[in-house]
C-alpha cells in the first residue's frame, strides 16, 4: 500500500513537470513593430540628422540676451505666447539707472533755464535801473557844473570871495560828475546790449552736453526692459522674477551654462528643417536646383517632402547637433535648409530631431 502512494505521487510530479515544462516553452508571439523605421527614398539618397527650427532668411531661432545686468523683476509672457514687434517680454531692476537719468534730467533742465534767461536779456526791470542811474548821474553832473559856474562867477567879481581851494573842488567835482555819467551810460549800453554772445555759446554747448547724456542715460534705461524684435511665438523662457541675469544670458543649474533669457521663433506657419550632412557625403550632393528631401518624423510613419531653402556654406562641427563640448572624434558636418508647411496634425516643434534624406 505505501508503495503505491510514493509511486502514484511520483508519477503526479512527472507529469507535473512535462506540464509546466511545455507551458514555459512556449514563446510570445512577437507584436508588430509600432512604426517602420525610415526607409530611403531615393536611389542614391544621403542621409542625414535634421533639426527643426523656426523658418528665417537668416539664423535658426531668435535667442535674446540683456544688455545690462540685474535682477528680474517682472515675466510678462509665457511659454507658447504670441508677441507683436514692441511687445515688453521682461523687466529687470532699473531702480539706479532710473535715478541717474532723472538726475541728468534735471541738470539738463537747469542748464536749458539758464540758457533762456540769457537769452531774455536785458530784463526790464534791471534795464530800468540802469536808466535811472544814468538819470541820477546827470543830475549830479548839472548840479557839480551849477556849483562850479557859480564859484567862478563869484571869483570873476571879486577873487576873495572864494578860496582858490574851494574852486579846485568845485572844478574837481565837476570831472568826477562827468566820469559818473560816462561809467553809468556804459553800463546802461552794456545792459541793454543783454547776454555775451560768448556766454550764450558756452551755455548752449553746456545744454546740448547735458541733453546727450539724458538721452545716452534715457537710452539705457530703455535696455531694462527687454522687448520683443518682430512679431513671433516666445518658445522658452529660461528665468523667473529674482533671477540674476547678465549679458551672458541666464544661468542654467542644470547645463551649468549660461542660456538666452527668451527664445522665439517667427510665426509658425512654417518651419525650416536644418540638416547636417557628413562632410564625406557632400560631394553626393546634388545641383541646388535638383535637390529633393524628404523628411521622417521619428517614432512615426509620418514623412513631410521638403522644400529646399539654402546651403549654409560652412562645414561646422557637429557639435551643433550633439551638443557635446568635447569630442574625441571632430565631425564635421554641411547645414542644408529645407522649408514645409506646418500643419497642426504633424505637431511638431522647433528643437526637435529628425531623419532626412536628400535626393534628386
Amino acid at each position: 500500500m505505501r508503495n503505491r502512494i510514493v509511486f502514484v505521487i511520483s508519477a503526479a510530479g512527472l507529469l507535473l513537470a512535462l506540464v509546466s515544462a511545455f507551458i514555459f516553452s512556449e514563446q510570445p508571439k512577437v507584436p508588430p513593430p509600432l512604426f517602420n523605421p525610415a526607409a530611403n527614398p531615393y536611389p542614391r539618397g544621403i542621409y542625414s540628422e535634421g533639426m527643426i527650427e523656426s523658418a528665417q532668411a537668416q539664423g535658426s531661432n531668435i535667442n535674446i540676451y540683456p544688455e545690462v545686468p540685474g535682477p528680474i523683476t517682472q515675466v510678462l509672457v509665457a511659454e507658447g505666447q504670441k508677441v507683436h514687434k514692441g511687445d515688453a517680454l521682461l523687466t529687470i531692476d532699473d531702480s539706479v539707472q532710473r535715478a541717474t537719468a532723472e538726475q541728468q534730467k534735471s541738470q539738463a533742465d537747469a542748464a536749458l533755464a539758464l540758457l533762456n534767461e540769457l537769452k531774455a536779456q536785458p530784463r526790464a526791470e534791471t534795464l530800468a535801473v540802469s536808466v535811472a542811474q544814468v538819470d541820477n548821474a546827470r543830475a549830479a553832473l548839472k548840479n557839480a557844473q551849477d556849483q562850479l559856474s557859480k564859484q567862478e562867477h563869484s571869483y570873476e567879481m571879486d577873487p576873495r570871495s572864494v578860496s582858490m581851494d574851494a574852486l579846485d573842488n568845485a572844478r574837481n567835482a565837476e570831472k568826477v560828475a562827468a566820469t559818473n555819467l560816462k561809467v553809468f551810460e556804459r553800463q546802461y549800453e552794456l545792459t541793454k546790449a543783454g547776454a555775451w554772445i560768448y556766454d550764450i555759446q558756452n551755455q548752449e554747448r553746456q545744454y546740448l552736453a547735458l541733453s546727450k547724456a539724458y538721452a545716452a542715460s534715457a537710452a539705457l534705461l530703455a535696455k531694462y526692459t527687454i522687448r520683443a524684435p518682430c512679431d513671433g511665438v516666445v518658445l522658452t523662457v529660461q528665468t523667473g522674477v529674482g533671477s540674476y541675469v547678465s549679458p551672458q544670458g541666464a544661468y542654467d543649474s542644470y547645463t551649468q551654462g549660461f542660456d538666452p533669457l527668451i527664445t522665439m521663433a517667427t510665426p509658425q506657419a512654417h518651419l525650416q528643417v536644418r540638416a547636417y550632412i557628413d562632410e564625406i557625403l557632400v560631394d553626393r550632393l546634388p545641383d541646388p536646383g535638383k535637390i529633393k528631401a524628404q523628411m521622417f518624423i521619428r517614432g512615426t510613419n509620418i514623412h513631410v517632402p521638403l522644400t529646399f531653402t539654402r546651403i549654409q556654406p560652412f562645414i561646422s562641427p557637429k557639435i551643433e547637433l550633439s551638443d557635446e563640448r568635447l569630442e574625441r572624434v571632430d565631425v564635421r558636418v554641411l547645414p542644408v535648409i529645407f522649408r514645409f508647411e506646418n500643419a497642426r496634425s504633424l505637431n511638431l516643434y522647433p528643437g526637435q530631431l529628425v531623419d532626412v534624406y536628400v535626393g534628386e
